[in-house]
């Protein structure tokens, strides 16, 4: 009896431990949403309506967002798959973009963007996202459209200051011009 209980002992001390053929070092996973605040975020079901079966075709389920980046101001929708986290949608929202109510849904919108750069192909697209109810849609369309004022002010921003750039260009341009000639006329008088 006493031999029995002495090999469970044995048995129970044995540890097995093995080492890794391979050491693997630590990869620093990049999501490029680092340099963007989110100011937006919601769980959706996303869609694209494919134009050659004239139907809609799903492209996933997860949370949408709209992140703002930090130095630009410039806000994107982004939208992650859940399980996989592919991107399935991933476009600047813009002044052309309109969200229309999706027939016989008060919870979904539908609106084209002219280059969604997810996972599958670039170009132009109609696409559609669904929500868990209306309250949540309605939210989703307020912050879209607050999103849309906020690229449209920075685009018109921009421009002017281009303008005004240029503007300030052309005088420094012609502020040399005149010193230029100021400098011949004065030699010509010197020489004569």
């Amino acid at each position: 009896m006493s031999d029995n209980h002495d090999t469970v002992a044995v048995e129970e001390e044995t540890e097995v431990h093995f080492d890794p053929i391979v050491k693997l070092e630590a990869v620093q996973v990049k999501t490029h949403e680092e340099e963007e605040d989110s100011i937006f975020q919601m769980r959706a079901k996303l869609f694209r309506f494919d134009k050659e079966a004239n139907e809609w075709k799903e492209r996933g389920t997860g949370e949408v967002k709209f992140l703002q980046h930090k130095e630009s101001k410039k806000i994107r929708l982004l939208m992650r798959r859940d399980r996989t986290l592919k991107i399935c949608a991933n476009h600047y929202i813009t002044s052309e973009m309109t969200l229309t109510p999706n027939i016989g849904s008060d919870r979904s919108w539908v609106w084209n963007v002219t280059a969604d750069s997810s996972d599958e192909c670039t170009g132009p697209q109609t696409l559609a996202i669904r929500f868990a109810n209306a309250d949540f849609a309605a939210t989703f369309k307020k912050e879209f459209e607050t999103a849309q004022k906020n690229n449209a002010d920075l685009t018109v921003n921009a421009e002017e200051k281009e303008t005004k750039d240029a503007e300030e260009k052309e005088e420094t341009k012609e502020a040399e011009e005149k010193k230029e000639e100021k400098k011949e006329e004065e030699k010509k008088e010197e020489s004569a």
